[in-house]
């Protein structure tokens, strides 16, 4: 009887342990939020996460920001990914008051219309400064 009881309680252990290892998913479906503000960004964004092993799927929303991602977390994890977009110089929001910044060398390696840092690039993208210039 001893013998059922110590194997049984070998199983549950087992079982148990086994159940408390974190399941890393095949088709993962991750979101954050990039800065950009045009299609050369997205195209620029959604080739940074593809090029990581492992991304499967990427589309960036220009007016969003939100970058969705399917990705084999077996290879790859988010911050990876993370690194990658801002090695060709994009920002990652983590939320309102935090967020990751890419360094000046690669900011400054985006397209000139694509410096979303910059105030007045911005007002051009959404046409505020377009209706300006026309008044004038």
């Amino acid at each position: 009887m001893k013998k059922i009881i110590f194997i049984f309680s070998l199983f549950l252990i087992g079982f148990t342990i086994q159940s408390q290892e974190v399941k890393k998913k095949k088709n993962a479906k991750v979101s954050f939020e990039v800065d950009g503000i045009c299609g050369m960004c997205k195209k620029r964004i959604e080739t940074a996460a593809l090029k990581t092993k492992g991304v499967k799927f990427a589309l960036w929303d220009v007016s969003s920001h939100q970058l969705n991602l399917i990705m084999d977390e077996r290879k790859t994890d988010v911050l990876t990914v993370q690194k990658n977009i801002l090695k060709v110089g994009h920002d990652i929001i983590l939320d309102k008051k935090n967020k990751l910044s890419a360094t000046e060398l690669a900011y400054n390696s985006v397209h000139p219309c694509c410096k979303y840092r910059d105030e007045e690039i911005i007002l051009d993208h959404s046409g505020e400064l377009k209706k300006q210039k026309k008044k004038n």
